[in-house]
């Protein structure tokens, strides 16, 4: 397909039809599922097309079979409108020979889920496509290989980075949209606002059925912005909007509004890792604040690059969601996932990337600066000192990711230090 760039989800797509009758592709709108998964299907279904849409919601109900017809794999978009096509596609596994005969596409969880009587066990791969990462988009230069890090030794590791502090205020507030990677900068940067708008006005209501103001939702998405890659409990978002929202039952509504934000993707919280430690540290088993993409909380405060530059700790907070975005994207390739560490001693831990196989990397996030990198050196030495190796295997690495700093090497103390403008899956 023309202007397509080839997404790490292709190869796991690929690899998931090779295990399964049917693949579940989802993610936020705009992130590029529909376009991944046609560059693997024969025949395709277009649920939403306004020209057939009427017709395949009443065949969907009458004879859902129908719609399965064609060369496969067959690609079902949007099958989320029609939520009884699950059984039906379930049926067609386990009746057809072979394997990867559906993928289905997504960007809302089902609104009426009494349809779908199965599971799915055994039948469905589920794979998860967030927007792009650097890599994916050619802002990074991909020289550090994740993958690479948990398989060999790392004390030769040497990259440099061509990213500067503009240049990532910039991909912050551009996001991962692949339609944006395409555009030129000034238009780029509004895909953001005009993906914020359609979630306020539109999607956060649709995704249920359930009406709920936009303004609102706008003040919720502010307090999200502003306490994203934190702990902030349901009562601090709360707080943040009670003063300007007349509303009864404010915590259950907050709920609500957050709930319908996760069922169509957009916000992505990072759960807490529980490893077996020396000590008895009583460990803090919140998860941790973030949006899909770093430009959703950008657009929600109304900012631009200037404004992230001119406020460096808040920054912070929005780069550390870029690179959790990044690292779940290349965590997905690896049969990895993604958690944080927080103790109620203070010692804290941005990102352990955790594999099926039980490797592990602890990992800091660090605009830049040498005193916050020394810091986070420091977290990472203590709390892999505090695991218990007996118990669990020892780290794969220990990494401090940066934003700005000019090289990715290893420092004399083991600690890696990786521009994300040099890493790949």
């Amino acid at each position: 397909m023309k202007n397509y760039k080839p997404r790490i989800a292709d190869e796991i797509l690929a690899r998931r039809l090779r295990g399964k009758g049917a693949v579940l592709i989802q993610g936020p709108k705009w992130c590029g599922k529909t376009t991944t998964a046609e560059q693997q299907a024969r025949s395709i279904l277009y649920m939403d097309d306004s020209d057939t849409m009427r017709q395949n919601l009443e065949l969907a109900e009458v004879a859902p079979k129908k719609l399965l017809l064609g060369d496969t794999p067959r690609l079902i978009d949007e099958w989320q409108l029609a939520p009884q096509l699950w059984d039906a596609i379930r049926y067609e596994v386990d009746h057809r020979e072979g394997m990867g005969h559906f993928i289905l596409t997504g960007s809302a969880v089902p609104a009426d889920k009494s349809k779908m009587r199965h599971s799915g066990t055994g039948r469905f791969a589920w794979l998860t496509m967030r927007t792009m990462s650097l890599y994916e988009s050619g802002d990074s230069n991909g020289e550090v290989s994740l993958k690479e890090l948990f398989e060999h030794s790392s004390s030769d590791l040497f990259s440099t980075n061509a990213l500067n502090i503009d240049d990532i205020a910039w991909l912050i507030c551009r996001g991962g949209w692949p339609k944006a990677t395409l555009l030129d900068k000034e238009v780029a940067l509004d895909q953001a606002y005009d993906y914020f708008d359609g979630v306020v006005n539109s999607d956060i209501s649709r995704v249920d059925g359930v009406n709920r103001n936009p303004e609102r939702a706008k003040r919720i998405f502010r307090s999200l912005a502003r306490h994203q890659a934190t702990q902030a409990p349901i009562t601090t978002i709360c707080s943040d909007i009670v003063a300007n929202d007349n509303v009864e039952d404010i915590r259950e509504t907050v709920s609500s509004y957050i709930e319908a934000l996760k069922k169509i993707f957009v916000v992505e919280d990072s759960p807490a890792w529980n490893p077996n430690l020396r000590s008895k540290t009583a460990i803090r088993t919140s998860d941790c604040r973030y949006f899909a993409d770093p430009s959703i909380g950008v657009a929600a405060l109304g900012i631009g690059p200037r404004d992230l530059e001119n406020d460096l700790q808040t920054m912070g907070l929005f780069f550390e969601t870029l690179c959790i975005r990044d690292l779940r994207v290349y965590a997905d390739a690896l049969d990895g996932t993604v958690y944080h560490y927080r103790d109620k001693m203070g010692l804290e831990c941005d990102a352990v990337v955790h594999l099926r196989n039980g490797k592990y990397g602890l990992i800091e996030i660090k605009l830049g600066g040498d005193a916050n990198i020394d810091a986070g050196a420091k977290n990472l030495k203590t709390l892999a000192a505090n695991i218990d190796v007996k118990k669990m295997q020892a780290p794969s690495f220990l990494m401090v990711l940066t934003g700005v700093t000019q090289y990715a090497y290893c420092r004399k103390d083991g600690v890696l230090v990786v521009p994300v403008g040099c890493l790949k899956n």
